[in-house]
């Protein structure tokens, strides 16, 4: 088993998702186990690397896990798979609902097209950090 960073405060901290519904909704999934992966924008650069640990944070920006990048990929939107849909774990897990709430996420947060690429991420929840 890896070992989470001896002071986690040190590590890089982010939010899911593009607003404060989001990201909780987001964040409860990972910490639930249901959600293992994620993908963002490949224009947006390249945000992790395997090996990586960082903390996710609530809408409020208070810590609340510590996540392990354990690949990352670039893949085209169009060929995203149903079994990565799956573990983006979100709605009914399918690629169909996947693609539909991606392709309006993209559209809100600076374009979409079909054949753009993106950084597809799988990450492992290391710890859950408890709420002071």
């Amino acid at each position: 088993m890896i070992q989470v960073a001896p002071d986690w405060s040190d590590l890089e901290r982010f939010r899911f998702g593009d607003g404060p519904e989001l990201a909780d909704a987001l964040l409860a999934l990972v910490l639930l186990g249901t959600k293992t992966a994620t993908c963002w924008s490949f224009a947006d650069g390249q945000q992790t690397t395997v090996g990586k640990q960082m903390v996710a944070c609530d809408s409020r920006d208070r810590p609340r896990a510590v996540i392990e990048t354990i690949r990352l990929d670039v893949c085209l939107f169009s060929e995203v798979t149903d079994a990565f849909a799956a573990k983006e774990g979100e709605d009914d897990r399918s690629l169909t609902s996947w693609r539909r709430a991606h392709q309006a996420y993209f559209e809100r947060n600076g374009g979409f097209d079909p054949e753009m690429p993106l950084w597809c991420e799988e990450f492992k929840l290391i710890a859950e950090i408890a709420i002071p």
